[in-house]
C-alpha cells in the first residue's frame, strides 16, 4: 500500500469519505457476523457508514477533498443510529440505519455541496441511505439473519478512505479523519 505522502500528485486514489465505527460496535458487528451471515463477511477495519462515494481520483485532489470533510464535520454533533433492518442488494447485504434525530443527513448534504462545488463528486439521484455494508457475495443467498443487538451507537468520527482494490478484496485505509464537533 502506497503511503499518501508518497503518492504524485497524478496518481489516482480510489477515494470515499465516511463515519468511522467505534470498537464496541464493530466488535458486537463482527460477532453477529461470524454468526449469522455467509458470504464473503466485510473485515472489521472495512466497516463504516458511506457518506460520498468519489471513485478514481487524482491524488493531488485529497487535500481539498479532506478540507471539505472537515468544513462540514465542524459543529455538527455525533449522529446517533439504531439497526432499522437488513437488506440485500444484487452484490451485498447490508445493515439499513436510522438516525435518532438529524445530524448526519445536514452534514451529508453539506458535504455533497461542498464536493460537488470542488468538481470531485456527483450526486446520486436517490437520496442518501446511511447503512452499513456487512457482507458481499456474487449470488444473492436472500438471508434473513436477526438483526444484531447495537443499540443506539455513533461514529468516532468522519473520514476520507482510500479503497485498494485487490482478488481478495478492497482493503480500506484512512487518509484523513475529521473529528465530530458539537
Amino acid at each position: 500500500m502506497t503511503s499518501p505522502a508518497s503518492v504524485g500528485g497524478n496518481d489516482r486514489l480510489r477515494l470515499f469519505c465516511g463515519f468511522r465505527l467505534q470498537a464496541p460496535t464493530v466488535d458486537e458487528l463482527e460477532r453477529w457476523q461470524a454468526s449469522d451471515l455467509r458470504g464473503r463477511v466485510v473485515p472489521r477495519g472495512n466497516l463504516h457508514v458511506t457518506l460520498a462515494f468519489l471513485g478514481s481520483r487524482p491524488a493531488g485532489e485529497l487535500p481539498a477533498v479532506a478540507e471539505a470533510l472537515r468544513g462540514a464535520a465542524v459543529g455538527v454533533e455525533r449522529p446517533v443510529f439504531r439497526v432499522a433492518g437488513y437488506r440485500e442488494t444484487r452484490s451485498v447485504g447490508m445493515l439499513v440505519l436510522e438516525e435518532d434525530g438529524d445530524r448526519a443527513g445536514p452534514l451529508v448534504e453539506d458535504l455533497h455541496e461542498r464536493l460537488e462545488a470542488l468538481g470531485v463528486y456527483r450526486r446520486e439521484r436517490r437520496p442518501w441511505l446511511p447503512h452499513i455494508t456487512v457482507v458481499r457475495f456474487r449470488q444473492r443467498p436472500r438471508l434473513r439473519p436477526a438483526i444484531p443487538q447495537l443499540g443506539a451507537f455513533g461514529p468516532s468520527d468522519a473520514a476520507v478512505y482510500h479503497s485498494a482494490l485487490s482478488p481478495s478484496g478492497a482493503q480500506y485505509t484512512v487518509l484523513e479523519s475529521a473529528p465530530l464537533g458539537g
